[in-house]
């Protein structure tokens, strides 16, 4: 993958509008839990909502988590898109349909939830139902439902978990899940697995999620996948790329790199593309160089990139062994890098 220069990256900013990404978004889900710290962000020199300073950079769209109890709630999440929604950004949901973080190594039932098949159908219908009414009800309807976190372990283990039961239970909980979500509104619906450029199991997965009388391919709308330069060392753009390729001619599905970042600081840690450099730059050239991946995507389905949690002040390692991947500072205050959303 070509390593773009400082030049080059003006370059691309000047003419980023003739290609832009459909999304340039963020996930700021825990932006009121480090406002609630007493952070505040300031761009310019001035204090400002996060989520002011990420349009006025070229942010578009933002994500935000939903937990079945615990910190990010649904009336947590409820507050924050009022802030998303105002700042004439696009909402994306992301369930995880557990009492608390949902990845490829935790899908916890949650506790007040049934633990059979035929009740977790029940469940995750009328739960999903109720989010989509929830938000639709203060005016701020979800554009973007995310319908499990890196799920490709299945989820609501162990009953959804491919490794002990198969696709099958997936399926049909995401097919009752869907089915509740458009029971009462019209959000697009995304899946979301980790490790994008894995196409072994990306291929696995989507060659056998869709079962009959489960779920098919015309109730997904979008496909996220995880893409992250330091978990393992597969992971890199090329592999990204052809991953990519060949997941559009299989479904012909939009995608996008739901979550991802780079660090400014890291220490000790192979990363996956070590001609970027760490730093803020780095941080661009990260961004610059999937975008030309999803450029690059046959039939135009590369839709947009999602960076995950750059202001997360307070845990800028972001679960990684990095120590800072934000684009602000430790006391909230804009990188250079911020601009990422510009180049999208």
């Amino acid at each position: 993958m070509q390593i773009l220069s400082t030049a080059a990256l003006a370059i691309a900013v000047l003419f980023q509008t003739a290609c832009a990404l459909t999304f340039k978004a963020a996930d700021i889900s825990s932006l009121a839990v480090v406002e609630g710290q007493g952070v505040q962000f300031s761009d310019d020199g001035r204090v400002k909502p996060f989520e002011q300073i990420l349009t006025s950079h070229g942010a578009n769209a933002a994500r935000v988590r939903i937990w079945t109890a615990g910190q990010y709630s649904l009336s947590y999440g409820l507050a924050l898109s009022k802030r998303i929604k105002a700042a004439g950004m696009t909402l994306v949901v992301d369930l995880h349909f557990s009492d608390t973080w949902a990845d490829p190594g935790k899908q916890a039932i949650p506790a007040a939830w049934p633990t059979t098949l035929s009740g977790l159908n029940t469940q995750v219908y009328t739960y999903t139902q109720n989010i989509v009414q929830s938000f639709a009800a203060q005016g701020t309807p979800i554009d973007i439902l995310q319908v499990g976190n890196e799920i490709n372990n299945g989820f609501l283990w162990p009953v959804g978990e491919v490794s002990v039961n198969g696709l099958n239970p997936v399926s049909q909980m995401l097919h009752s899940a869907i089915n509740g979500a458009k029971s009462v509104g019209s959000p697009k619906i995304m899946l979301h697995l980790a490790n994008g450029w894995d196409w072994s199991d990306l291929d696995f997965w989507f060659s056998g999620i869709f079962v009959p009388g489960a779920l098919s391919a015309s109730q997904v709308d979008v496909v996220g996948v995880s893409f992250y330069p330091f978990y393992d060392a597969g992971a890199t753009l090329s592999a990204l790329n052809s991953s990519l390729i060949n997941l559009v001619g299989l479904l012909n599905k939009d995608i996008v790199v739901a979550e991802t970042d780079w660090p400014v600081s890291c220490s000790g840690v192979a990363l996956t593309e070590p001609s970027i450099p760490v730093s803020t730059t780095g941080q661009q050239i990260w961004i610059q160089d999937i975008k030309s991946v999803l450029d690059g995507l046959p039939n135009g389905r590369g839709k947009g990139i999602f960076y995950w949690e750059p202001g997360w002040v307070g845990s800028a390692s972001l679960g990684s062994s990095c120590a800072d991947n934000l684009l602000v500072s430790g006391t909230g205050v804009t990188r250079s890098s911020i601009d990422i959303f510009s180049l999208m």
